[in-house]
């Protein structure tokens, strides 16, 4: 492919989802967000995109915290890290101090890693997130244990 090389776009938010829910492979795009960002390559294709929103944990929700939540990719090579990268300086440069984001049980976190990200806890398998006072449809990734990653 000519223009290999990635180069980071703004992306709106409906591209955003429609990409997601194309790319990833088991959520689908999420309700909310802060901002998105994405990735092309150099004829101006995206091939990846990443979206930050308010935490979806309520206790992490303290008014300086983002989170990733979702990242998807065509398989294009170092997309992911490079957009952990940009979320990251994105948020800080809109005045947050900590982003932050999961990852499930039996992913690599190499483009976490290649961006400078650390786990900070780990988190066990949860039934689901259905409770009587509350129902709510599982999404197909209940059970599944997950890391609790920080950028640098």
């Amino acid at each position: 492919m000519n223009g290999s090389r990635l180069h980071l776009v703004p992306v709106r938010s409906r591209e955003a989802k429609e990409f997601v829910r194309t790319w990833h492979r088991h959520h689908p795009p999420p309700a909310g967000q802060i901002f998105a960002v994405g990735a092309a390559d150099g004829e101006g294709t995206l091939r990846a995109v990443a979206i930050v929103g308010r935490p979806v944990a309520r206790h992490l929700d303290d008014g300086t915290t983002l989170e990733v939540t979702r990242t998807a990719s065509d398989g294009a090579r170092n997309a992911n890290s490079l957009l952990y990268g940009a979320a990251w300086r994105a948020a800080k440069a809109l005045g947050y101090r900590r982003l932050i984001t999961y990852t499930q049980e039996g992913e690599s976190g190499g483009s976490l890693r290649g961006a400078g990200w650390r786990i900070i806890a780990s988190r066990p398998p949860r039934r689901g997130w259905h409770t009587s006072s509350r129902p709510r449809a599982g999404h197909g990734n209940d059970g599944t244990a997950r890391f609790l990653w920080e950028a640098p």
